[in-house]
């Protein structure tokens, strides 16, 4: 497995670096017969460190995990220990979802666009479709982030599995019984949300 170690603003040690490299390589073996790779990335907040662990295990499967705490090494435990906890959560479904995605067909392309909001806040009693006089494509007019996603042809279990894994609050799917474009989605009160038009 290729894995980066990075820091922003944070000197990196050697030590840390072949302690990351080691216990990641750990928890991949445990899980899957080979994960991609890896991205660490180390950054300090005021007066604690947070460490981003980003995991490529397999074809469409990310992994995500966040940790802070008072030094480095702390906070690389505790996100390891998120994807370690999500991954025994769904270690039979893992694999199995692995050895299933091998003879599926090739997930579809799509855009992520990140908007961001101007200046002006939005009128919650404007006219649908308005904000203070606005469209909404207008208040949200400036791109501040794009990437390529795939949008896979999944159970709903194998949906809300991936966005746990991934650490999402939300993902877009195809569903595999109906064909139809599918969202599944963190509630606020913890729930899991489900968004299927064809089943009107």
């Amino acid at each position: 497995m290729q894995i980066t170690v990075s820091g922003k603003q944070v000197d990196l040690s050697d030590a840390l670096r072949t302690r990351v490299s080691t216990q990641l390589e750990t928890i991949a073996s445990k899980y899957f017969d080979h994960a991609l790779e890896a991205n660490v990335t180390f950054s300090r907040a005021r007066s604690f460190f947070t460490c981003d662990i980003n995991v490529h295990a397999g074809r469409g499967l990310q992994l995500r995990g966040e940790g802070e705490a008072a030094d480095a090494n702390a906070a690389f435990d505790d996100a390891a220990e998120h994807i370690a906890k999500r991954l025994r959560r769904y270690r039979r479904r893992v694999n199995d979802h692995a050895r299933d995605m091998a003879g599926r067909a090739r997930p579809e392309k799509a855009r992520q666009v990140i908007l961001r909001e101007e200046d002006a806040p939005v009128d919650a009693e404007a006219p649908a479709g308005e904000a203070n006089g606005r469209t909404l494509a207008e208040a949200y007019a400036t791109v501040i982030a794009e990437a390529q996603m795939e949008i896979a042809s999944l159970t709903v279990g194998e949906a809300v599995m991936r966005m746990d894994l991934a650490d999402q609050m939300v993902m877009m799917f195809r569903n595999s019984t109906s064909g139809v474009l599918n969202v599944v989605y963190r509630r606020p009160d913890g729930h899991i949300g489900w968004i299927d038009p064809g089943a009107t």
